[in-house]
């Protein structure tokens, strides 16, 4: 019993620490999507380890680093629950238009198409958007575009293909490959009544031991997303399968440098994956806005038969109200640098995996 607390305690707290490190290598970074685990994890094996540990010099040691660890985890989570919640729409008129989209990762070997239109009818968003949807999805999905006329498709069977839908016409639309010719990004420009703003839906190649041995790619190419955001300086909102978590480096890095905020902040931690195994969910569809632009709701919806839950996003633009531009970070000293150099090695990773993909 005691070298079984012991053991599984030091193994929490190498897990906790292993993001400190600055290494793109899978291991490092896959232990950063874990963190409400380790919480729980190490609050248990606190509690055990008081119970059943003689309390000699290691006991000590192991347990208050275990409790650092849950006080830095608590700090880093709160902001993500409704406690940290920030009333900043006070000035709505309550008749600005309000825009829904959904963005969903259907998983490309998925063929359960009827619950996925289902949920697209139900809930009947104005722009939806579709991750690793190859032939077979883009046939399934012909069914909507009477009602979503307006589409930007990128039909791919290497599990990042990529699908709007949009009732709203386009004011312009393109792809963008930042850091990988196989890896899009869309981007579109719509109107409301209360102006223009710039939607982008994002997937890029996560870090595992099954697909990319790195985060370069990954790291790579939402930055170069981020970097394009600040210099065209529009209302933005991004959503998509960032394949990483809004506490991540990369994610922090992300933020700043275009200058959007996090929209999970105060709304709860809505985890998104993996929809099959409830405690290893991980917050990875994340979604970040300019100030200038309200959201008055943020959920995930039912199972799909994917891998991922979608999430829905219910927001409006009003840029009188300016409230939320006190929230907004930027890049700090010696930031900037560090993101053109996370750039390059995106663009210069070679990808381990997507080329075995038929």
């Amino acid at each position: 019993m005691t070298f079984a607390l012991f053991s599984i305690s030091v193994f929490l707290i190498v897990l906790s620490l292993l993001p400190f490190v600055k290494n793109q290598h899978w291991i490092f970074r896959v232990a950063e999507f874990i963190k409400i685990q380790l919480l729980f994890l190490q609050i248990l094996f606190l509690g055990l380890n008081i119970v059943f540990l003689p309390k000699d010099g290691w006991f000590w040691l192991i347990n208050i680093i275990q409790l650092a660890l849950i006080i830095y985890h608590l700090y880093i989570l709160i902001r993500y629950t409704t406690i940290y919640r920030k009333d900043r729409d006070q000035l709505r008129k309550g008749s600005e238009q309000i825009i829904r989209v959904i963005s969903s990762n259907v998983f490309q070997f998925n063929k359960e198409f009827s619950r996925f239109h289902e949920l697209i009818r139900k809930y009947s968003p104005d722009i939806f958007i579709t991750m690793e949807s190859n032939a077979d999805w883009e046939k399934a999905n012909q069914i909507f575009e009477s009602d979503y006329p307006h589409t930007q498709k990128m039909t791919l069977e290497n599990t990042y293909g990529m699908h709007l839908y949009s009732k709203m016409p386009f004011e312009k639309a393109q792809f963008h490959f930042f850091v990988a010719e196989d890896v899009p990004s869309v981007e579109v420009h719509l109107k409301t009544r209360e102006g223009n703003f710039v939607l982008y839906g994002v997937h890029p190649p996560p870090p595992s031991p099954t697909e990319e041995r790195t985060s370069k790619e990954r790291d790579g190419d939402l930055l170069a997303l981020a970097k394009r955001i600040k210099k065209k300086n529009k209302n933005t909102l991004v959503i998509g399968d960032f394949n990483t978590v809004a506490w991540s480096d990369t994610s922090i890095l992300f933020r700043k440098t275009s200058e959007l905020l996090d929209a999970r902040v105060g709304r709860g931690i809505l985890a998104t994956f993996h929809s099959k195994y409830w405690f290893f969910r991980v917050p990875l569809d994340l979604l970040f806005h300019s100030p200038e632009i309200h959201i008055e709701k943020l959920e995930t919806l039912e199972d799909i038969g994917s891998d991922h839950f979608p999430i829905l996003c219910e927001f409006y633009l009003n840029q009188h109200n300016t409230a939320q531009a006190e929230d907004v970070k930027t890049l700090e000293k010696g930031e900037e640098a560090e993101v053109e150099e996370l750039i390059e090695e995106g663009k210069k990773e070679v990808s381990d995996n997507r080329e075995d993909i038929p």
